[in-house]
């Protein structure tokens, strides 16, 4: 499994990780059995949030005695909590859900009505006490990041979490190199599109296809490749079963040609600037 780093000052993290949103509602021993398997694939790097139901504590039975210094935990914060206060609590009640003394990464979900100044200053206060090794944000568009710049200073921003996929390329045109300029990861959640992956019969189907067997992969492989192919950004899909997850890990090695990645951004067009950045 290829690795980059995680930020300016991270440590090299797997380039495909673990998303666990709604992995909760489904059979709780297959979703522990898929994260284990991810893990083995060296998919160390698990995502999840306060917001996503139980999905902390099923992550918890899955990484039960397994080293702690070999995962990636990284956990999200709603905006609703995320005054000083309330941002170390939502951090303290993560902690005890997914059985773990300290996050790697601690997020704000996305933006919500407390000043920035309160949420950065629980983060620096959690990092001061070891619970968290650094903190990001999720669906931060590229001027909400010079706000967030302008109060935390240069270096401590490790990562963004945005949507992004072959049908979803509104982060091509400001937050990707907004975060490369700036030394901050780009985190890809949903990289297969929410039931939005292209058909085997439609024309941009048909080309994962092609460039899927050509190197024996598989169109989810080859989508993976595509979104990963820059230097800042890393993919965490969510998969409920053994078997999607060794086709995900897969991904982690597949190199695309530069033919490869020309003909699926022509048939994948990143279109115009959006307005606002897309987020589900």
């Amino acid at each position: 499994m290829k690795q980059k780093k995680f930020g300016r000052n991270g440590p090299d993290v797997s380039v495909i990780g673990q998303g666990t949103w709604y992995l909760d509602r489904g059979d709780r021993k297959a979703a522990i059995a898929a994260l284990r398997r991810g893990i083995e694939t060296g998919m160390t790097h698990i995502d999840t949030a306060e917001m996503y139901g139980d999905a902390e504590l099923v992550i918890s039975d899955a990484i039960a005695g397994l080293p702690r210094e070999k995962l990636f935990l990284v956990s999200k914060v709603l905006p609703s909590n995320a005054s000083r206060r309330g941002t170390i609590a939502a951090c303290e009640r993560s902690l005890k859900r997914l059985n773990t003394d300290h996050l790697d990464c601690y997020l704000l979900h996305w933006r919500g009505s407390y000043p920035f100044e309160e949420t950065v200053a629980a983060f620096e206060d959690l990092v001061a006490a070891g619970k968290i090794r650094s903190w990001g944000v999720s669906n931060f568009d590229a001027d909400d990041l010079d706000e967030l710049l302008d109060v935390a200073g240069e270096g401590r921003i490790a990562c963004n979490q945005v949507l992004y996929h072959l049908q979803e390329r509104a982060i091509e045109h400001a937050v990707i190199p907004w975060c490369e300029r700036n030394g901050v990861a780009v985190v890809a959640y949903s990289p297969f599109g929410h039931n939005e992956f292209p058909t085997a019969r439609g024309k941009g189907g048909e080309l994962l296809r092609a460039i899927a067997d050509a190197h024996e992969a598989t169109a989810r492989q080859v989508a993976l490749a595509f979104l990963t192919r820059a230097a800042s950004v890393l993919a965490i899909p969510k998969a409920s079963s053994a078997e999607h997850v060794a086709d995900n890990a897969a991904a982690g090695n597949l190199q695309l040609s530069t033919a490869d990645i020309a003909a699926l951004d022509k048939a994948f067009p990143r279109g115009p600037k959006p307005r606002g950045l897309p987020m589900l």
